[in-house]
């Protein structure tokens, strides 16, 4: 009889010590895994529609883990730390854990920032398998210059993410950070591995052109798909970003039940 799919919260360390936290939904270790990326200031749970995801991925045989980013969430760390080149290797230690757990095959979800962090992973020597992006921002520079104006009176160093005095405040190397990464480069190298980039036609955060971009510069085999009207959280139109996912998943890696 098949195992029936169980929530259980999970603990492993990135590169530099942090404990990350998460939680897999999963009946057994092994087959297909997919490691879901939050966004830039979001958790694991993507306020319920992460987990209510992951279940509906359990009704068609895939596991799926979701995780907070150091500085996030229940993850160690301090948010002002945070940088790509610490998201990505946040993900590639999300990767190793499930690789090592026993699961034959991983495919990547990032969500916004999460998904520039994915693309950036890539296959990860071939850890991955798949690559899926949701409203991911490619144009990393012109997308985050706005920061750059915001300094906190007289600490040069730190920044804020709005004007508010209870704003979150990260560390200038963010932006100084960033600029190490080509993400249209790094897209380029996923394939073999499948693509899928998923992004609202009326995102007013991240535009569109940021998914066509990416998509011209990914080799085959991609797809993209572009929700009509839906901003960059698809509010009220998430049901039809999983439709497309699911669908992809089970082409690209089908699982038998």
């Amino acid at each position: 009889m098949e195992h029936q799919f169980v929530w259980n919260k999970v603990k492993y360390s990135n590169k530099i010590g942090l404990n990350l936290s998460g939680i897999l939904y999963a009946n057994q270790f092994a087959g297909t895994v997919v490691v879901v990326c939050h966004g830039f200031t979001g958790s694991k749970e993507g306020g319920g529609r992460a987990v209510a995801m992951a279940e509906k991925l359990g009704l068609r045989g895939y596991a799926t883990l979701l995780f907070d980013f150091s500085g996030c969430g229940d993850s160690e760390g301090d948010f002002a730390d945070v940088t790509l080149t610490r998201h990505i290797g946040d993900a590639k230690c999300s990767v190793d854990y499930c690789r090592e757990l026993g699961f034959s095959r991983v495919i990547t979800v990032g969500r916004s920032f999460g998904g520039t962090a994915v693309i950036c992973l890539g296959r990860a020597g071939g850890a991955v398998a798949g690559v899926c992006t949701w409203s991911a921002p490619g144009t990393l520079r012109e997308i985050f210059t706005r920061l750059r104006v915001q300094a906190i009176g007289e600490d040069i160093d730190m920044i804020r993410l709005s004007e508010e005095d209870n704003a979150l405040r990260i560390k200038k190397s963010f932006i100084t950070d960033l600029d190490r990464y080509d993400v249209f480069s790094r897209a380029a190298l996923i394939a073999p591995s499948p693509l899928l980039v998923i992004h609202g036609g009326d995102d007013q955060v991240v535009p569109v052109e940021n998914a066509r971009s990416i998509y011209n510069a990914a080799g085959e085999p991609k797809r993209m798909q572009i929700i009509p009207e839906a901003d960059h959280q698809f509010t009220g139109r998430h049901l039809k970003v999983w439709e497309v996912f699911f669908e992809w998943l089970e082409k690209n890696f089908p699982v038998v039940l």
